[in-house]
């Protein structure tokens, strides 16, 4: 914390749900660091935001060392973390499941779990030793953490491990005064859900058209979250488009 400014994290923060939350948690007053693989869309976001604080840091969150220099800037610079919004995250081609290629298995398994994993533990590495010590992670977990979509094993999996993660860094964290929780985002519109509206698969073979939500409106959720005290937690939240199939039985 630099006076009463809070340092945020955000991973995968150049486009969609990153860039919402970026953009709700400065309307809040946080100082905002923006991580994410290229470094012109995350000056694009931090154009958005009225804060005059962000940071911008290309980064590759399946590489440690990566990681590793990201959170050294974070030390050197404000010398602390008070919030990692854990969201970078890729998807694959829907195929059938013994097409998968493990190429491809592999880089989601990477990027959704692996990545999420670095930057929590660097995350904790940090929150323990700062003064005072402590903070709170936040993960971008997916309808997909409840249940699939057809075609879908890849990211589906991946999502599931996400909420054990969240359940395990929750409960390690307690005694550092680290909290955890996690969003479960349905169809927000972003350009991984544009197909949405003109037809997707669902679970009896049809191809149907599935509203969509504001993605400002899973920012504000996500500020919500990082806005409670220390002592307050939730777990887990869900936010969906209202009309979306998951509620159904497919």
């Amino acid at each position: 914390m630099i006076g009463d400014k809070k340092i945020a994290l955000i991973t995968g923060a150049g486009s969609g749900i990153g860039r919402a939350v970026a953009y709700a948690l400065d309307q809040q007053g946080w100082t905002l660091v923006l991580a994410g693989r290229r470094l012109e869309n995350l000056q694009g976001t931090a154009e958005m935001c009225e804060g005059k604080e962000a940071m911008a840091v290309a980064c590759d969150i399946t590489s440690a060392e990566g990681v590793r220099s990201l959170f050294r800037q974070i030390e050197v610079h404000f010398g602390r973390l008070d919030l990692l919004f854990n969201n970078a995250g890729i998807n694959a081609p829907y195929v059938p499941l013994e097409e998968l290629s493990l190429e491809v298995w592999q880089r989601v398994v990477d990027t959704n779990l692996t990545g999420a994993f670095l930057c929590t533990q660097e995350a904790f590495r940090l929150m323990k030793k700062q003064q005072p010590a402590g903070g709170r992670i936040i993960n971008n977990g997916s309808i997909s953490a409840h249940v699939p979509r057809p075609l879908s094993i890849a990211y589906t999996a991946t999502k599931h491990a996400v909420t054990g993660l969240t359940k395990s860094t929750s409960l390690d964290g307690r005694r550092y005064g680290i909290t955890c929780g996690q969003i479960d985002v349905g169809n927000a519109a972003t350009a991984m859900t544009q197909k949405m509206s003109s037809g997707v698969l669902q679970a009896d073979g049809t191809i149907k058209p599935e509203p969509t939500m504001d993605m400002a409106d899973v920012g504000r959720a996500v500020a919500y979250m990082a806005g409670l005290p220390a002592d307050t937690n939730i777990p887990f939240m869900t936010i969906m488009a209202n009309g979306m199939p998951y509620m159904g039985r497919g």
